[in-house]
């Protein structure tokens, strides 16, 4: 799993992406103007008075979108982590209050902050079961925003694609007035990830992207983030014949794909470690190339979420597969 050269490539793109994403966390200059803010999303139109001054973000993936281009001092709070906040917004996450790091916050609770933007990355958030349905929120004069890639009509979803992760990054510009800020993350992503694809370190390798459950094994499927970093690393994905972001595939899949290199999703629900025992210990699975050979690659679930932490799951990928080991 050696590829040395394109290491030296990824490692240093990689941390030209981290200097440049804590630039945009600490801060910087924002066009922010008082002018009435309007743009579509899942079918609906968000609009507000001005630049968000208490935006509340309501998953992991919007919050990380929100402080990526610097928003830290425009936010009310935050809520439902998937595992980790990355080091280089971590201190700025820490000055935003956490309204609830394992779920989504009470309705109530949620309200106290005084919102004028509550952005989710699932539309699981805007249910009764959980903050309240977006008319409630438009009812009381607060703007709601969900990643496109999250939209309760599946059919207003967009492919997932680095210019569709590119779009959501500038709408939290466009709402948090801070365009020139969210046009730095998006053209740090395009550069790192020129570097990924020329250096292709899993090039002419087959990948299984094991996300989670043990009886039927939950995988990164053809188009969503796993597929986007599997294609940024120049790799196969042996369940590119199935459809959607994440599906259930099947142990028989993988054992006749015998990969040469294993994906795991590290989640607080199901971390690597789990993962990697059960195929370890399973008597036909242990048997894997993979498994064999301990070609594994660890990333955070959160970096598999479109968004600016999908460049950073590319560039893990890539800097294990050429030597980091995992």
């Amino acid at each position: 799993m050696r590829t040395p050269v394109s290491h030296r490539v990824i490692a240093s793109a990689a941390a030209s992406l981290a200097a440049a994403l804590t630039l945009s966390a600490c801060g910087g200059s924002s066009n922010s103007e008082a002018a009435t803010i309007s743009l579509e999303n899942c079918g609906r139109t968000v609009t507000l008075s001005g630049p968000a001054e208490r935006g509340v973000t309501l998953n992991q993936g919007a919050t990380e979108t929100a402080l990526s281009i610097g928003a830290k001092g425009q936010m009310a709070g935050t809520a439902y982590l998937d595992d980790t906040i990355a080091p280089q917004w971590q201190a700025a996450y820490a000055e935003v209050p956490a309204l609830d790091e394992k779920d989504f916050p009470s309705r109530e609770a949620l309200l106290e902050t005084k919102p004028d933007l509550v952005t989710a990355s699932y539309s699981s958030a805007f249910d009764d079961k959980a903050v309240g349905s977006h008319e409630s929120f438009d009812d009381l004069g607060i703007a709601t925003y969900v990643s496109p890639f999250g939209c309760k009509d599946k059919s207003k979803r967009p492919a997932v694609a680095w210019d569709s992760i590119a779009t959501e990054i500038t709408d939290y510009g466009i709402m948090f007035g801070r365009e020139d800020e969210a046009d730095a993350v998006v053209a740090q992503m395009r550069e790192t990830l020129t570097g990924i694809e020329a250096a292709a370190p899993a090039k002419g390798k087959s990948i299984f992207w094991y996300d989670s459950n043990t009886t039927t094994p939950y995988v990164g499927a053809n188009a969503g983030g796993p597929q986007l970093i599997i294609d940024a690393v120049g790799g196969t994905n042996v369940f590119a014949g199935t459809d959607g972001s994440w599906a259930d595939g099947s142990w028989e899949t993988v054992l006749a794909a015998n990969p040469d290199v294993i994906v795991l999703a590290d989640a607080s629900w199901d971390t690597a470690e789990e993962k990697k025992n059960y195929l370890r210990g399973d008597p036909a699975l242990k048997d894997l190339k993979a498994v064999r050979e301990d070609a594994f690659v660890v990333l955070p679930f959160s970096t598999t979420t479109p968004g600016p932490r999908t460049i950073e799951g590319a560039s893990l990928v890539a800097g294990q597969l050429g030597g980091d080991g995992a």
